[in-house]
């Protein structure tokens, strides 16, 4: 199988309506907003793209428009997650169908299944299609299964079409273990950041990122891969803290505590005039004070200045 690089992958929020339906008017309008700003690849729809709280049928429509939408320009990657192994070949199956570059999935959603059944569960994903497969480790909060070096190497021995670890556990450990013991069973395993904090990934050769910040600072996100890419990671040392501190404050909202990603981050996408209206239930919206603390953090940044604003 050709290798598939995705390099910088943007993972897109998606936009609602005040009914929480989806506004496909806006979301043609992210994803032209991605490739004219660095897109390499688009992953969609990742946890900021709220894949948790689509349904089955808008999960197909959503990946439908996008490639309708990009038409080429850029790799689509299709997210195809889900608890239940045969829901997720499905969804696996229906993007093939679609033309997609690649598929990537997490071990299965909100349960902790033995080692041997998130194999099994990963496998019949990977086998079910003939595309490029990248498994995702999350972070344990999110989605309560993380990967383990001794999974990743049985999956490499039993998937031909497995390219790639993307990791947003942030575990050094972790990622320097599958390198070190993964790269000689196979050579061109990619690793790849799963969160924008590149510079630990980079330093172990990892090839990528995908990148959620890509949605508020794309010259940041762009100048810090830069660096990590070329190896110089000393020098992507400023970049990656203005990233930390944009990170943080996206997820905690200041004093009073927001705590919850999705939120903050639309609400900073609207004040930069990209409204992609609020979260669906149950996440909740930014109250009053929330929004007022997070948009004070974000105008104390000035490395947010340069960044593009509106479409």
């Amino acid at each position: 199988m050709p290798t598939f690089s995705p390099g910088l992958v943007h993972t897109p929020v998606t936009p609602f309506k005040k009914d929480h339906s989806i506004d496909y008017d806006t979301y043609a309008k992210v994803l032209e907003f991605h490739i004219r700003n660095g897109a390499e690849a688009l992953a969609l729809p990742m946890p900021e793209g709220e894949d948790m709280s689509l349904t089955d049928p808008e999960l197909r429509s959503l990946l439908k428009f996008a490639m309708e939408q990009v038409k080429g320009r850029v790799p689509v990657i299709a997210h195809v997650s889900d608890a239940g192994t045969s829901i997720a070949i499905e969804r696996a199956l229906y993007a093939q169908s679609l033309g997609v570059a690649a598929i990537v999935s997490h071990p299965p959603y909100f349960w902790h299944p033995k080692p041997s059944m998130v194999v099994e569960h990963l496998v019949r994903i990977g086998n079910a299609v003939k595309l490029p497969f990248f498994i995702f480790n999350p972070p344990v909060e999110s989605v309560g299964t993380t990967l383990s070096t001794e999974i990743v190497l049985e999956l490499i021995e039993k998937l031909p079409n497995l390219v790639g670890v993307v990791d947003a556990g942030l575990d050094f450990v972790f990622m320097e273990e599958i390198m070190c013991n993964g790269r000689p069973l196979r050579p061109d395993l990619q690793l790849i950041a799963g969160a924008d904090f590149m510079v630990s990934a980079g330093a172990l050769g990892g090839s990528g990122v995908f990148s959620p910040l890509s949605s508020v600072a794309p010259k940041l996100v762009r100048e810090l891969f830069e660096l990590c890419r070329k190896g110089q990671f000393v020098e992507a040392r400023s970049a990656q803290e203005n990233i930390g501190a944009l990170n943080h404050a996206i997820k905690a909202a200041g004093a009073s505590g927001l705590r919850d990603g999705l939120a903050g981050l639309k609400t900073v996408l609207a004040s930069m005039g990209r409204d992609c209206g609020v979260p669906r239930p149950p996440v909740r919206s930014a109250g009053e004070i929330e929004r007022g603390d997070l948009l004070e953090a974000i105008a104390a940044m000035p490395f947010l200045k340069d960044e593009p604003r509106g479409w």
